[in-house]
Protein backbone atom coordinates (compact mmCIF):
# COMPACT_ATOMS: atom_id res chain seq x y z
CA UNK A 1 0.00 0.00 0.00
CA UNK A 2 2.67 2.36 0.79
CA UNK A 3 4.59 1.70 -2.73
CA UNK A 4 1.02 2.77 -4.73
CA UNK A 5 0.67 5.98 -2.33
CA UNK A 6 4.26 6.83 -3.50
CA UNK A 7 3.32 6.25 -6.72
CA UNK A 8 0.61 8.17 -7.07
CA UNK A 9 2.22 11.14 -5.48
CA UNK A 10 4.91 10.84 -7.58
CA UNK A 11 3.03 10.67 -10.62
CA UNK A 12 1.16 13.81 -9.42
CA UNK A 13 4.40 15.52 -9.26
CA UNK A 14 5.66 14.67 -12.30
CA UNK A 15 2.78 16.46 -14.06
CA UNK A 16 2.88 19.36 -12.21
CA UNK A 17 6.70 19.52 -13.42
CA UNK A 18 5.70 19.24 -16.82
CA UNK A 19 3.13 21.48 -16.88
CA UNK A 20 6.30 24.21 -15.45
CA UNK A 21 8.02 22.70 -17.81
CA UNK A 22 6.17 23.27 -20.95
CA UNK A 23 3.91 25.94 -19.92
CA UNK A 24 6.99 28.40 -18.69
CA UNK A 25 8.79 28.23 -22.29
CA UNK A 26 5.88 29.20 -23.86
CA UNK A 27 6.07 32.45 -21.76
CA UNK A 28 9.77 32.54 -22.95
CA UNK A 29 8.22 32.91 -26.35
CA UNK A 30 5.53 35.68 -25.45
CA UNK A 31 8.11 37.30 -23.50
CA UNK A 32 10.72 37.67 -26.26
CA UNK A 33 8.22 39.16 -28.52
CA UNK A 34 7.26 41.80 -26.29
CA UNK A 35 8.46 45.23 -26.62
CA UNK A 36 7.03 47.49 -23.86
CA UNK A 37 8.10 47.69 -19.93
CA UNK A 38 5.05 46.18 -18.40
CA UNK A 39 4.96 43.35 -20.42
CA UNK A 40 8.85 42.79 -19.63
CA UNK A 41 7.67 43.55 -15.96
CA UNK A 42 4.45 41.01 -15.98
CA UNK A 43 6.25 38.39 -18.23
CA UNK A 44 9.45 37.94 -15.42
CA UNK A 45 7.14 37.84 -12.57
CA UNK A 46 4.89 35.15 -13.87
CA UNK A 47 8.16 33.31 -15.29
CA UNK A 48 9.26 33.77 -11.56
CA UNK A 49 6.68 32.44 -9.36
CA UNK A 50 5.96 29.62 -11.80
CA UNK A 51 9.65 28.40 -11.63
CA UNK A 52 10.11 28.86 -7.43
CA UNK A 53 6.24 28.20 -6.77
CA UNK A 54 5.68 25.49 -9.12
CA UNK A 55 8.41 23.77 -11.50
CA UNK A 56 11.07 23.62 -8.79
CA UNK A 57 8.61 22.28 -5.63
CA UNK A 58 6.96 19.46 -8.30
CA UNK A 59 10.49 18.66 -9.59
CA UNK A 60 11.82 17.94 -6.16
CA UNK A 61 8.96 16.46 -4.53
CA UNK A 62 9.11 14.06 -7.97
CA UNK A 63 12.52 13.10 -7.72
CA UNK A 64 11.91 12.85 -3.71
CA UNK A 65 9.51 10.18 -4.36
CA UNK A 66 11.08 8.32 -6.71
CA UNK A 67 14.32 7.73 -4.83
CA UNK A 68 11.65 6.52 -1.89
CA UNK A 69 9.92 3.99 -4.31
CA UNK A 70 14.11 2.68 -5.25
CA UNK A 71 14.14 1.89 -1.67
CA UNK A 72 10.84 0.05 -1.58
CA UNK A 73 12.03 -1.36 -4.40
CA UNK A 74 15.65 -1.73 -4.71
CA UNK A 75 15.64 -4.33 -7.73
CA UNK A 76 14.77 -1.89 -10.16
CA UNK A 77 18.22 -0.42 -10.27
CA UNK A 78 19.31 -3.95 -11.78
CA UNK A 79 16.97 -3.40 -14.88
CA UNK A 80 18.19 -1.76 -17.39
CA UNK A 81 14.90 0.34 -18.42
CA UNK A 82 15.11 1.93 -14.81
CA UNK A 83 18.84 3.09 -16.11
CA UNK A 84 17.72 4.70 -18.88
CA UNK A 85 14.39 6.20 -17.34
CA UNK A 86 16.67 8.12 -15.06
CA UNK A 87 19.49 9.33 -17.77
CA UNK A 88 16.19 10.92 -19.35
CA UNK A 89 15.02 12.47 -15.59
CA UNK A 90 18.94 13.83 -15.66
CA UNK A 91 17.96 15.32 -19.14
CA UNK A 92 14.66 17.04 -17.89
CA UNK A 93 16.36 17.96 -14.57
CA UNK A 94 19.47 19.91 -17.16
CA UNK A 95 16.27 21.56 -18.89
CA UNK A 96 15.04 22.57 -15.88
CA UNK A 97 18.05 24.16 -14.82
CA UNK A 98 18.44 25.31 -19.03
CA UNK A 99 15.22 27.36 -17.76
CA UNK A 100 16.26 29.16 -14.87
CA UNK A 101 19.42 30.08 -16.85
CA UNK A 102 16.82 31.98 -19.56
CA UNK A 103 14.79 33.68 -16.73
CA UNK A 104 17.46 34.72 -15.36
CA UNK A 105 18.75 36.63 -18.63
CA UNK A 106 15.39 37.86 -19.49
CA UNK A 107 15.10 39.33 -15.55
CA UNK A 108 18.03 41.31 -16.09
CA UNK A 109 17.20 42.69 -20.11
CA UNK A 110 20.18 40.40 -21.36
CA UNK A 111 18.24 37.90 -23.67
CA UNK A 112 19.38 37.48 -27.09
CA UNK A 113 17.15 34.71 -28.34
CA UNK A 114 14.19 35.16 -30.29
CA UNK A 115 10.97 33.64 -30.13
CA UNK A 116 11.37 30.99 -32.93
CA UNK A 117 14.48 29.77 -30.82
CA UNK A 118 12.31 29.36 -27.86
CA UNK A 119 9.49 27.76 -29.84
CA UNK A 120 11.66 25.20 -30.34
CA UNK A 121 13.41 24.78 -26.57
CA UNK A 122 10.11 24.54 -25.55
CA UNK A 123 9.21 21.02 -27.42
CA UNK A 124 12.19 19.76 -25.77
CA UNK A 125 10.65 18.21 -23.11
CA UNK A 126 8.51 16.45 -25.08
CA UNK A 127 10.99 13.76 -25.80
CA UNK A 128 12.42 12.13 -22.66
CA UNK A 129 8.62 12.73 -21.37
CA UNK A 130 7.93 10.20 -24.52
CA UNK A 131 10.80 7.92 -23.61
CA UNK A 132 10.12 7.61 -19.80
CA UNK A 133 6.53 6.72 -20.51
CA UNK A 134 7.17 4.19 -23.01
CA UNK A 135 10.11 2.96 -20.67
CA UNK A 136 7.64 3.15 -17.39
CA UNK A 137 5.04 0.92 -19.07
CA UNK A 138 6.64 -1.84 -21.63
CA UNK A 139 9.79 -1.89 -19.61
CA UNK A 140 11.72 -3.04 -22.66
CA UNK A 141 14.94 -4.33 -21.27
Amino acid sequence: MTYLILKSFHIIAVIAWFAGLFYLPRLFVYHAQSSDQISHERFVTMERKLYRGIMTPSMLITLALGIWMLFEMPFWLSQGWMHAKLALVAILVIYHHACLYHLKRFARGENTRGHVYFRWFNEVPLLPLIGIVLLVVIKPF
